[in-house]
């Protein structure tokens, strides 16, 4: 059996709210802006710092042959040494997120 009686709606605020205060949280449809640029710039900067401190923490002289005639050394080469360390550390993140991306979809496939 059916009443025609309205609904009573209960509200906390007993409709003592404004009509600008009811839209404040419409959707503006202005869309987010994406951070994934900045955060992959801000990664790289502190990369580029800690690669630049760590020489100037370690005491001895360190050299790094990449070949038979291109030695690096530590105490001479004050940025190549640091960018060598950057890229040795940027090879090591990417084939630590590529061996998780691997055994994903090697996961996905076993349904392990």
């Amino acid at each position: 059996m059916e009443t025609s009686q309205p609904k009573k709606t209960w509200s906390l605020q007993d409709n003592k709210r404004t009509k600008d205060q009811r839209n404040l949280f419409k959707a503006t449809g202005k869309t987010k802006k994406n951070k994934n640029v900045m955060y992959l710039f801000s990664v790289i900067g502190v990369l580029l710092v800690v690669s630049f401190l760590l020489p100037m923490l370690y005491d001895q002289e360190v050299t790094v042959c990449i070949t038979d005639t291109f030695c690096l050394n530590s105490a001479h080469h004050v940025i190549l040494y640091p960018l060598y360390i950057f890229c040795t550390i940027v090879i090591l993140l990417l084939a630590i997120y590529g061996a998780y991306v691997i055994g994903k979809k090697i996961g996905d496939r076993f349904k392990v």
